[in-house]
């Protein structure tokens, strides 16, 4: 059969006994990612009509100001993944701790936590620039049946089951992993149904793109402005190409299909990186590695990293395996 005519629901059925854990509880739960993605996605494209763009006033966890789409996506997520009762937990970018789903269902079997970045590069929403919405999933670690503790989310990305993303562009993608190669999915608008258009999605080994924001040269690390100045370099299939959305959803996909870098380090402004852990670099790492790229610190394999709090940031280097590589043996100077 033809994949393009292959819809979501169809391939999660088909796969599901390569799962982990085959009870039908993980294709619910991506089913439900699903429907909360459709919903946001017919939000984003009212922008502009509607008064949901522009910020909303108030500020994060992590001091920043929300944008009204910040606040709605994360309401949409929230609400789907609560209504269909099948995970036990949820932690969002945008909430301060996490939150306990207790069941109607007092004997709930429930195994699942969701993280998420429910709309990464809000901000971009104005100038009507791609954004998205990003995903993990672990199976909890305390006892099924009672409520979920810290330490379910406090998981290295070693241990997601499934990550992915929504991508809110010329056309609306669902892209994922269970820990089987990675799979992309185009939203049919006339249909409202997801159909399989980029089966098992691979990063090119090496690329000519190299996504950072260059803006804030000044403050990156020597090893960081040594790799930029040799990517500049003309010599061999370089210079290569500085291609930076500002949304790591769009930067991301971008660099998945034709091979690139993207690098949000430490500065002189953020000591510790930008990007979250596990909203936004543990599920992406999952997609990347999956789709045969890398994903580390500079120095460290990113799903390795033990998590020390639900807002943890870290710099972040993902991409086509050798760009990455090279990048490290920069940082490696410096050490």
């Amino acid at each position: 059969m033809d994949s393009r005519f292959r819809t979501l629901g169809e391939f999660i059925i088909e796969n599901q006994a390569s799962f982990q854990y085959s009870s039908g509880e993980l294709s619910k739960l991506i089913n439900a990612l699903r429907l909360a993605a459709k919903v946001v996605n017919h939000e984003v494209n009212k922008a502009g009509l509607v008064d949901i763009i522009g910020g909303a006033g108030d500020t994060n966890v992590q001091g920043e100001d929300q944008q009204k789409l910040d606040v709605l996506a994360n309401e949409k997520f929230i609400h789907t993944l609560k209504n269909r009762e099948i995970v036990c937990g949820i932690a969002s970018e945008e909430e301060d701790d996490f939150i306990s789903i207790n069941s109607q269902d007092k004997n709930h079997q429930n195994k699942y936590v969701v993280l998420m970045d429910p709309l990464d590069g809000s901000s971009n929403i104005d100038v009507n620039v791609s954004v998205g919405s990003i995903f993990s999933v672990y199976r909890r670690v305390t006892p099924v049946g009672t409520p979920v503790t810290l330490e379910d989310f406090l998981q290295p990305g070693i241990n997601q089951v499934a990550a992915g993303y929504v991508i809110y562009g010329t056309s609306t993608m669902l892209v994922y992993t269970t820990g089987h190669g990675v799979n992309g999915f185009t939203l049919n608008p006339a249909m409202g149904t997801f159909y399989l258009s980029h089966p098992n999605m691979t990063y090119p080994e090496t690329g000519r793109i190299y996504s950072v924001n260059e803006g804030n040269y000044v403050h990156f690390p020597q090893g960081v402005k040594d790799y930029i100045k040799y990517c500049q370099m003309e010599e061999g299939d370089r210079p290569y190409t500085s291609r930076y959305i500002g949304s790591l959803v769009s930067d991301f996909h971008r660099n998945m299909i034709k091979g690139g870098i993207y690098m949000y380090p430490k500065s002189n402004l953020a000591s510790n990186g930008k990007l979250r852990l596990l909203y936004e670099c543990n599920p992406m790492a999952f997609l990347a590695e999956q789709a045969n790229g890398k994903a580390t610190d500079g120095y460290r394999r990113i799903m390795e990293i033990e998590p020390t709090e639900l807002h943890q940031r870290i710099p972040f280097f993902c991409g086509s395996s050798k760009m990455v590589e090279k990048a490290e043996s920069f940082m490696a100077k410096y050490a």
